[in-house]
């Protein structure tokens, strides 16, 4: 299941926080590895590069291995994007950022065999004034398609929660309108036997319980 881990990712791809000088912060999130049939699915890569490593030039290498075989060509960019024939032809999308920090791909409409292993190569060469080096990272993404999506665990929590809060009002409410009850019922009792109390006194008594009135 892929709910749990949804809880803890960060839901985008690259989070960033101004403060000072309005300098962004690269935050470095692994992919989800759980995808539905027919849906589209992002394949997460983000390298992140230090300030002084922003006027690197990066080669981006997608490879895909099936259960058992393996690693194909997928997807390249070189300066250009290039979509290497494969089962995915037609199928991937950019979805990288303008600084090369973001890297990932969507693979659109995804089957039950797009299950399998991605590999994210990333090659950047630094163009400092004294050399130039190469500084290469990789990541692995184990994606397996799902023919339903399960159900998700805050969902769960949430009707869960929902549940409890109705049993809760309705208990409230119960309790309350039996206090209302015996609270008029009690008034209604005491008025009835001050009402009683008074009709049992003698007429020239209640004569003398009127109030005076004073000119």
């Amino acid at each position: 299941m892929a709910a749990l881990p949804r809880l803890v990712r960060v839901s985008s791809v690259v989070l960033v926080v101004w403060a000072g000088f309005c300098s962004a912060v690269c935050v470095e999130v692994p992919s989800e590895t759980e995808a539905v049939q027919g849906t589209h699915m992002k394949l997460l890569c983000i390298s992140c590069m230090k300030r002084e490593e922003v006027t690197a030039s990066t080669v981006v290498e997608w490879f895909y291995r099936p259960e058992g075989g393996k690693d194909e060509p997928i997807y390249e960019y070189r300066k250009t994007n290039h979509e290497f024939p494969s089962r995915f032809s037609g199928r991937l999308q950019w979805n990288g950022s303008k600084d090369m920090q973001d890297v990932s791909i969507t693979v659109l409409n995804v089957t039950l065999n797009d299950s399998g292993i991605y590999t994210c190569n990333i090659t950047r060469e630094f163009e400092f004034e004294i050399h130039r080096p190469l500084f290469t990272s990789s990541r692995l993404i184990h994606l397996t398609v799902v023919e339903e999506a399960g159900e998700d665990f805050t969902s769960v929590i949430s009707e869960i929660m929902m549940y409890i809060l109705l049993v809760f009002l309705t208990l409230w409410l119960l309790i309350e309108m039996v206090y209302c009850y015996r609270k008029v019922s009690k008034a209604e009792e005491a008025a009835q036997e001050n009402a009683t109390d008074y009709l049992a006194i003698p007429s020239e008594n209640k004569e003398n319980c009127a109030v005076p009135v004073e000119e």
